[in-house]
């Protein structure tokens, strides 16, 4: 068994960055940038009215009059200059005229006809300058585009982005024992359940993830299932991945040119884990308990589909929150315990089952322990990942 640190790294030195795509921003959202985008303008892209007011000249005090001699709105500039002792009535996102140097707000204004007396000032110009937010040029570095990100883009005059195309992950559940839900199973079979959260988890990384039928314990219907699988760019199996008679996994992928990168993992949940690369494709191969898929989940598919589409720092960073109750030694596995964190505090379940999908759905944190931490006391800081 090796340890997780270094089956991440393994598994990480198997993803190839995925090739570069242009898409419109509106379906950008959530994708991996695949290489800096440049403004085509300033932002803002002339001196604007920062409120609604009169744009004047100076440092006017309260008492002083000006002329109102036009008005200027938003998408609609005053095209004239402003000499001493005149004004332009202004609304907010207007272009500021010639020769104003700041906008009165007009709560601080009296008007009458087309003058207007200062009754106040506040201390503020209320004009944003040309290229306040970001210059002509400027650049967006690549990162994950978040709804924000989007909004930048466009005000850059973008209206594409190149983004790392999608990673294509087929997923195969494996085992005579499997039948997918609504099916009537017989006697002896369970429902098909792992393939669903893992489906979902990868979607919301910005994979296209696509269940494939569940692949019997017969070599002959493994090995048809991964050559369907073939032209996706990672395939996930569930189960069969461990040592036993119908585990058939590891040995039908080798015998279709598997490269190995790993094979069983010092964690638990989840140590029958195995990975890599069978022809173009990444391997990865997930236990089949339920817990043990979706946690192997979170620490190895989801950094894989990050690192393919460019995230410069895929694997997930623990946290640190106060532990809520006393904790016995931990053994020659990294323990990832599901736990509840409530505000600073975090409590393990009583039971950690890796077949216990319920504990799982009540869980919002994976606690770790260590490889042979020692007894842990309520009170201290301990590390999580949060879920």
């Amino acid at each position: 068994m090796i340890p997780v640190e270094e089956a991440a790294a393994r598994l990480l030195a198997l993803a190839r960055l995925l090739p570069a795509e242009s898409v419109p921003l509106s379906q950008a959202a959530g994708r991996w940038m695949a290489e800096p985008a440049l403004a085509r303008r300033d932002q803002p892209p002339f001196d604007t009215s920062a409120m609604d007011g009169y744009a004047v000249q100076g440092d006017p005090k309260p008492g002083d009059s000006f002329t109102v001699i036009g008005e200027a709105g938003a998408g609609h500039r005053y095209a004239g200059s402003l000499a001493a002792g005149q004004a332009v009535r202004i609304f907010t996102g207007a272009p500021v005229p010639a020769g104003a140097t700041r906008v009165v707000i007009q709560e601080d204004v009296r008007r009458d006809g087309d003058r207007i007396t200062l009754t106040s000032t506040d201390s503020g110009a209320n004009i944003r300058l040309r290229g306040q937010d970001f210059p002509a040029g400027a650049a967006l570095a690549p990162r994950r585009l978040r709804p924000a990100d989007l909004a930048l883009l466009a005000a850059m005059n973008l209206p594409r982005v190149s983004v790392a195309r999608r990673p294509v992950v087929a997923l195969i559940a494996t085992g005579d024992e499997l039948v997918m839900p609504g099916e009537d199973p017989g006697p002896d079979q369970i429902i098909a359940s792992n393939a669903f959260a893992l489906q979902a988890m990868a979607r919301a990384e910005g994979a296209e993830a696509r269940l494939m039928p569940i692949a019997p314990d017969r070599p002959e219907a493994l090995r048809e299932a991964l050559s369907r699988a073939a032209d996706a760019d990672v395939i996930v199996t569930i189960g069969g991945a461990s040592v036993g008679d119908h585990d058939l996994v590891g040995r039908v992928t080798q015998e279709m040119g598997l490269a190995p990168a790993f094979w069983k993992i010092a964690m638990r949940p989840g140590k029958p884990l195995m990975a890599g690369r069978l022809g173009d494709a990444i391997l990865l191969g997930l236990p089949g308990n339920p817990v043990s898929a979706i946690v192997t989940g979170h620490l190895f598919l989801l950094p894989l589909l990050r690192a393919l589409q460019g995230d410069p720092a895929p694997l997930p960073q623990p946290l640190t929150a106060t532990l809520a109750a006393d904790l016995p030694a931990n053994g020659p596995r990294t323990h990832y315990m599901r736990a509840r964190r409530t505000g600073q505090d975090i409590t393990p379940f009583d039971k950690q089952d890796s077949a216990l999908l319920t504990i799982l759905t009540e869980a919002n944190a994976l606690l770790i322990r260590p490889i042979s931490a020692p007894p842990a006391q309520a009170g201290e800081s301990v590390p999580y990942l949060p879920l």
